[in-house]
């Protein structure tokens, strides 16, 4: 493939399969840059190949692989950078790989890209823990739900200070800066997103990642589900759709956006909590899971909600499916697919090392 091509790192993870899928359906070509190594992921390629077998195109490599990187990138137009250790529980098992993949991973990137003469634009997927535990923010407890004192229901905003917790809040937010940072000194085109939780299909969630869809899995087979703290924890998610049109809103008017961090989720109106997720997951199968409780997690968010207002007022985005029929439409693709009890025969592991 020596046309240009949209090159995605993690390319056959969950956001990867989606976007490959949105811009494979557009007839666009698409290079796919990912080590496979979190399990069930070859599916996601099979899936794009036999759908799409003009278009799609698999480099296995990771992205602390320097030589890999240089020539994936030589005939890139766009770059989508999701290739992550995506959990925090990971991070602190091992911070080594943790760092060797977030941080050292994205520095890679940035350095492949500053060596081309042409600069194609770059999305890099951050993360929420920037801002650390918000442990200043007064929370009231009410029902199944944790809700703000300060009548902030807007949610965290980009002007809210970094607070990086945990290896994993300090590998994806120091990627964060050195990506924006390239943008400033060295001009490279490039945009962060600061993500919440984003749900959909073609999600292998996992208790440390992808929580929706592990909850909905472990509920649909009836299988046993650990509830760290209270369960009030509350998130504001996002369908996996409504973010790729945010993503080609963001690359598509690249000179609008690039430079700046965006807070990207589901918003003040697509709240839910882990309590309340069981509830669906009632409505959904009829039958409730069996419940266990474990200690707080270290660093966990009791409330996290995206103000997403200075991406809508820059580009006119907005969420448009409501979590209701989002969580919906989950629940019916893995009822379709082989995740569930008959095809999923050994658990999911946690780390993406791509």
């Amino acid at each position: 493939m020596t046309a240009g091509y949209t090159m995605i790192t993690g390319g056959a993870g969950f956001i990867g399969t989606n976007l490959a899928e949105r811009l494979c359906s557009a007839g666009k070509p698409v290079l796919i840059y990912d080590n496979l190594s979190r399990p069930g992921v070859e599916r996601n390629v099979e899936w794009l190949r036999l759908r799409y077998p003009a278009h799609v195109r698999v480099m296995v490599a990771d992205v602390r692989d320097t030589t890999a990187l240089k020539d994936a990138v030589r005939y890139a137009e766009t770059i989508y950078h999701f290739a992550a250790q995506v959990a925090v529980t990971t991070s602190i098992e091992d911070p080594v790989d943790d760092f060797g993949v977030n941080l050292c991973g994205t520095f890679n990137l940035l350095e492949a890209i500053r060596a081309m003469s042409r600069r194609p634009p770059l999305l890099f997927t951050s993360t929420n823990k920037v801002y650390g535990s918000l442990p200043d923010v007064p929370l009231g407890s009410g029902g199944k739900r944790y809700k703000p004192l300060n009548g902030r229901s807007e949610g965290v905003a980009e002007d809210r200070p970094l607070d990086f917790h945990s290896p994993y809040g300090c590998s994806k937010g120091a990627a964060d800066q050195y990506v924006l940072d390239y943008c400033r000194i060295y001009g490279l085109p490039s945009v962060v997103f600061r993500m919440s939780c984003v749900y959909g299909q073609h999600q292998l969630g996992t208790e440390d990642q992808g929580w929706v869809a592990h909850l909905l899995i472990q509920g649909m087979n009836q299988s046993p589900i650990t509830i760290y703290g209270d369960g009030k924890q509350v998130r504001d998610v996002l369908y996996v759709d409504d973010l790729i049109n945010a993503m080609l809103l963001a690359t598509g008017d690249i000179a609008k956006t690039c430079g700046r961090a965006f807070n990207i989720g589901g918003g003040p109106q697509n709240t839910i909590s882990i309590l309340e997720l069981l509830d669906e997951i009632q409505r959904l199968t009829g039958r409730v899971p069996p419940i266990s409780h474990g200690c707080w997690r270290q660093g966990d968010q009791r409330y996290y909600v995206s103000d997403t207002r200075s991406f809508g007022a820059l580009t006119g985005w907005r969420p448009a499916t409501r979590m209701t029929a989002g969580i919906e439409r989950l629940y019916e693709w893995l009822a379709q697919s082989q995740l569930t009890a008959a095809g999923r025969t050994e658990p999911m592991r946690e780390r993406i090392t791509i």
